[in-house]
């Protein structure tokens, strides 16, 4: 089973960026998809941004402009380009990617990594 790690992130001022990476144990193969979702304290998770395979991205509207997601197509890994940081950015994020089984989608989740934005 390949699992992940994220990395990049920590605190930052307001205006500051982070890029998050995401690290997998094996290549990965037959992805359908991977991500960003991000989870503040006593809220739900949601989704930040994603990107499909034939990199189509997909972008939540709170960071819209701001954030920009890539993968390496190497490995399909994502990566997170956060700019323009804002306090209500601060949560863990984790890393996500689908994959195509052979009978069925999964998905596998990184373990997440805290980004605090404040001054």
């Amino acid at each position: 089973q390949v699992q992940l790690v994220e990395s990049g992130g920590g605190l930052v001022q307001p205006g500051g960026s982070l890029r998050l990476s995401c690290a997998a144990s094996m290549k990965i193969f037959s992805v359908k998809a991977m991500g960003w979702y991000r989870q503040a304290p006593g809220k739900q998770r949601e989704l930040v941004a994603s990107i499909t395979s034939g990199d189509s991205t997909n972008y939540a509207d709170s960071v819209k402009g701001r954030f920009t997601i890539s993968r390496d197509s190497a490995k399909n890994t994502p990566f997170l380009q956060m700019n323009s940081l804002k306090s209500e950015d601060t949560a863990v994020y984790y890393c996500n990617v689908r994959i195509r089984g052979t009978y069925y989608e999964y998905d596998v989740w990184g373990q997440g990594t805290q980004v605090t934005v404040s001054s």
